[in-house]
């Protein structure tokens, strides 16, 4: 009877809450890119070969664009936050939880600073990449943050993974991380349609690689 009395209590209504959360998060990545790709077809003038997806934040339709930022920042947050409780103490655990609700923040300033009109797009843009606004200045430095976040948190997870001889989870890990930093350096350094089109796979993949974490998470395989 000690021996009972001794076990931690957890509440299934708390762990319910938390599987409902890691649930968001792995929806968090599908919701953005099926709400690019449904803007991007119907939104006069967008090209994904010239235009990153945050220009469609601007104009009469903007807010679509906006909310798709808040919605999938706070999922990536709330998820994060359901994580780092999935995942128990010590401080090899906190940090990728950390790292994703940085990521997941970062979105959410995506959605309160928006970009600038760029190089014809909405529609009567001149082309070019104009003048860059103060909120579009900060909205450059929150998806930096953001960036900088998700490839941490892929060659952490990369670290952990070979830790415990999963090679295979530890390569996806990697190679998602390395592949986002150098498509989003080359377009930092020579922005060209190829270039452009190359960094919104790259996003798409870590969306991916977000999806999958919170996925192995939600069926209780925290790492």
């Amino acid at each position: 009877m000690s021996q009972a009395a001794s076990l931690p209590l957890v509440r299934p209504a708390a762990v319910g809450r938390d599987r409902a959360l890691l649930i968001g998060g792995v929806l968090a990545g599908p919701i953005f890119a099926g709400s690019a790709i449904a803007q991007a077809s119907t939104r006069e003038g967008f090209d994904f070969r010239r235009h990153p997806v945050s220009v469609l934040s601007t104009g009469e339709l903007g807010w679509i664009q906006i909310v798709t930022f808040l919605v999938s920042g706070v999922l990536c947050v709330l998820a994060a936050g359901a994580l780092r409780r999935r995942a128990g103490d010590g401080d090899r655990s906190v940090w990728l939880p950390r790292l994703l609700a940085l990521y997941g923040l970062g979105l959410v300033g995506a959605a309160i600073f928006s970009a600038d009109p760029a190089d014809g797009f909405p529609v009567g843009t001149p082309r070019g990449a104009g003048e860059i606004s103060w909120h579009g200045g900060l909205h450059f430095l929150v998806a930096a943050v953001a960036f900088g976040s998700l490839i941490a948190a892929t060659v952490l997870a990369a670290r952990r993974a070979a830790r415990q001889g999963a090679r295979g989870r530890a390569a996806y890990s990697l190679v998602t991380g390395v592949f986002f930093a150098v498509a989003w350096v080359t377009l930092i350094v020579r922005p060209a349609p190829a270039v452009m089109v190359a960094f919104g796979v790259a996003v798409s993949a870590g969306w991916l690689w977000v999806s999958v974490t919170f996925a192995r998470a939600a069926s209780g395989r925290a790492d």
